[in-house]
C-alpha cells in the first residue's frame, strides 16, 4: 500500500513508522524543518511498548514538495490547518485517492469534502497514545484502539484493507458504522483530559491521582454526551468513563495534544474541541458550565503563551 502521512507529528510519525516497518509505502509529510532533517538524515526513533527503540528510514518532506501519488492519504494535522494543508498536496489529490482523517475535534469529513467527495473519505478516532520526545524521536507508552468508517457510511474494501494493514502493524483498527457517535465519544475524552491538562500542565496520571481532578474529567466527559445524545446520537457512556479511567490508571506519563501544544509554544485544538461542543450545546439550548470554563480557561492560558505581554 502507498500511504502518505500528512502532519506527521507525534502520531502520524507513529502510523507511519509502524506502517513503513512492516513493509508498507510510507511518506511522512510535515512542516517541522527540525523533524525533517532528523527523519531524512538519521532516521525516525520509535520507541514502543514490546519492541523497544529502533530507527525506521522512510522519506520526508513538506506538503507542497510531495510527488508521489498515494493510494491512502492519513491526516493527523491540527484541525485548523486542515484547509491549508489540504491545499498543499492539492496536485497528489488524483481520482483514486482516499483520504482518511483521524484528527481530533468535530467536523473534519465536511472540511476535507472541500477537496474530494464523500465517497472517498474515511473519518476515525484514535485513542492510541503518542508522544514527541525531540525532532524524529516518537515514543508510545501504552495500547490503543483506531475505529474508523466511510464518511457516507458505505462499506469499502479499501478501507478495511487499511484497517487490517493497521491492524497488523501493532495498530488495533476495525470499521465502525456508528463512528460519528466515536467521534462525539473521543471529543467528550479530549475535551475532559486534554484542556485538565493544558491549564494545569499535568500529566494524564498526574490527574489521575487526585480524586477531585479524576472527578472534574469525567463530570466535563458526561457534558459532552448530554450533548451528544440531543444531537441525536448514541454515545456509549460507560465504555467513554471506563477508557477515561484506564487513561487515568495506565497513561501514566502521557501530555496530551493540547498540552504539548502549549509547551512548544503553538496554538492549540480547542476550538475545534471544547468550542465546536459549546457552540452545538449552544444551538441545541444545553448549559455545558466545566465544559465552558475549562474552554476560557484553555483559552486564556494559550493567549498568554502566544502573546506573554
Amino acid at each position: 500500500m502507498r500511504i502518505t502521512i500528512l502532519g506527521a507529528g507525534a502520531m502520524g510519525s507513529l502510523f507511519g513508522g509502524l506502517l513503513a516497518e512492516h513493509g508498507h509505502d510510507v511518506e511522512l509529510l510535515d512542516v517541522n524543518p527540525n523533524h525533517i532533517e532528523q527523519v531524512r538524515n538519521h532516521g525516525l526513533t520509535l520507541e514502543t511498548e514490546g519492541k523497544g527503540t529502533r530507527v525506521i528510514r522512510l522519506p520526508i518532506s513538506r506538503p507542497e514538495a510531495v510527488v508521489r501519488r498515494p493510494d491512502w492519504l492519513i491526516l493527523f494535522t491540527k484541525t485548523m490547518h486542515t484547509q491549508g494543508a489540504m491545499e498543499a498536496v492539492r496536485h497528489v489529490l488524483h481520482d483514486q485517492v482516499m483520504v482518511l482523517s483521524l484528527q481530533n475535534g468535530l467536523g473534519n469529513a465536511e472540511r476535507v469534502a472541500r477537496f474530494l467527495p464523500m465517497s472517498r473519505i474515511a473519518v476515525g478516532v484514535t485513542t492510541v497514545p503518542a508522544d514527541m520526545t525531540g525532532p524524529g524521536h516518537v515514543h508510545s507508552h501504552g495500547a490503543g484502539h483506531n475505529r474508523m468508517m466511510m464518511a457516507d457510511a458505505r462499506p469499502s474494501e479499501a478501507l478495511q484493507a487499511l484497517a487490517d494493514a493497521l491492524t497488523q502493524a501493532g495498530l488495533p483498527s476495525t470499521l465502525d458504522a456508528s463512528v460519528q457517535a466515536a467521534i462525539w465519544q473521543k471529543a467528550a475524552f479530549n475535551a475532559a483530559l486534554n484542556t485538565v491538562c493544558a491549564v494545569t500542565c499535568a500529566t494524564v496520571g498526574q490527574v489521575g491521582r487526585l480524586p477531585q481532578a479524576r472527578e472534574l474529567a469525567h463530570a466535563i466527559a458526561t457534558e459532552v454526551l448530554a450533548v451528544a445524545n440531543a444531537n441525536g446520537l448514541e454515545v456509549d457512556a460507560r465504555g467513554l468513563h471506563d477508557t477515561l479511567d484506564h487513561a487515568l490508571d495506565h497513561h501514566l506519563q502521557h501530555k496530551p495534544s493540547m498540552l504539548q501544544d502549549l509547551l512548544a509554544g503553538r496554538p492549540t485544538e480547542v476550538d475545534a474541541i471544547n468550542g465546536e461542543v459549546l457552540r452545538v450545546a449552544r444551538g441545541l439550548g444545553i448549559d455545558a458550565p466545566r465544559t465552558q470554563a475549562l474552554d476560557a480557561l484553555t483559552r486564556l492560558r494559550q493567549s498568554l503563551v502566544l502573546d506573554p505581554r
